[in-house]
């Protein structure tokens, strides 16, 4: 029972309701000076996601550079909002950490670990040895490890999307200056667009990547669904 809890992971749902939606309310609704103040508001919202990881990574036990960068990007955002430090270094913000996380996906691919790789050649995801006694069959394996480096570089790109569109999308959208309720307002608003507009469609891109290497995995070995992911 224990095993089973330990390997269990976070709800979606939960990730999306403490990390947008409440901050995103909160910066919204309640930075008026009438209820939390500009200030206030922004501490109560930038809390959700801190004291949600922190429960997280206390529960779960787990911890990886995408979660530190998504703290450091919650400490920057709120740096920058008590600050007043001018709304182009949100754009920055905004930009630079899935820009940091695909340059980190790219130099992957000319090391021993891939990232794709890493994912997907999983015991607990594939039926690797019959995979890899299919491709020794068939005088595949060069073909399936260029099919690898492919995903990589498109998974990359993937990050680079997000990078460019976060940048856009804080430029046009948080125009008020640093500080103030208009600034946390927008900056909530912000926070409710990027998921329809920057993480779903990468979310259907990666699932598009590894329908792509599920392909090349059939075309190459000619195993059965089935046989090629690992059901136990």
């Amino acid at each position: 029972m224990k095993e089973i809890m330990a390997e269990k992971k976070a709800n979606p749902f939960s990730d999306l309701i403490f990390n947008i939606i409440i901050p995103s309310v909160v910066l919204m609704k309640l930075s008026g000076d009438e209820y939390l103040g500009s200030v206030g508001a922004l501490v109560v919202a930038l809390a959700f996601p801190i004291i949600f990881g922190g429960y997280e990574l206390i529960r779960y036990k787990k911890f990886n550079f995408i979660s530190l960068l998504g703290f450091v990007s919650v400490l920057l955002t709120g740096g920058i909002g008590l600050l007043e430090l001018d709304t182009k270094w949100l754009a920055i913000k905004e930009a630079f950490i899935p820009g940091l996380i695909g340059l980190g996906v790219f130099i992957s691919t000319f090391t021993k670990y891939p990232v794709v790789s890493k994912l997907l050649l999983n015991e607990k995801v594939l039926n690797l040895p019959t995979i890899k006694e299919r491709l020794a069959e068939t005088n595949q394996q060069a073909k399936f490890d260029r099919c690898l480096m492919q995903s990589n570089y498109l998974f990359a790109s993937t990050f680079v999307f997000s990078s460019v569109m976060n940048y856009i999308l804080a430029t046009v959208i948080v125009t008020s200056p640093a500080g103030t309720a208009g600034f946390n307002e927008e900056l909530g608003r912000l926070t409710l667009m990027s998921y329809p507009v920057i993480a779903i469609p990468s979310m259907l891109m990666i699932m598009g990547i590894f329908y792509f290497v599920w392909r090349q995995i059939r075309q190459m070995t000619q195993l059965e669904t089935e046989q090629i992911f690992n059901t136990k």
